[in-house]
């Protein structure tokens, strides 16, 4: 091969990315690594999880229209129902025993 000739094919396996002959079996393993598309623009890995926060507003949606039925956020809204009408929550700030007494000994 001319001199000319091999350094054509040294240009062309440049500017085409392609591995110049005479590289050792480490050198093309790398340039095969750099190769690939990354990771983070590989659809496959970015869609590898569902979209649990979309699903999640989508259900919720629905449970405010009543089409779906969510068992146990029934079962918390419930519970803090009654709550309410035993007195047991936690009263608003500005309406607990220390600013009643403020209150009652303002006036």
């Amino acid at each position: 091969m001319s001199e000319y000739a091999r350094r054509m094919a040294f240009l062309s396996a440049r500017i085409f990315g392609q591995v110049v002959k005479g590289t050792s079996y480490r050198n093309e393993k790398i340039v095969k690594q750099l190769a690939i598309k990354p990771v983070h623009k590989d659809r496959d890995e970015i869609n590898y999880y569902p979209p649990y926060m979309k699903i999640d507003l989508a259900f919720e949606n629905l449970r405010y229209h009543g089409l779906f039925r969510d068992e146990h956020l029934d079962f918390k809204e419930e519970m803090i129902r009654l709550r309410e009408l035993r007195g047991k929550v936690k009263p608003k700030k500005g309406e607990g025993k220390r600013a009643m007494k403020r209150k009652a000994a303002g006036s």
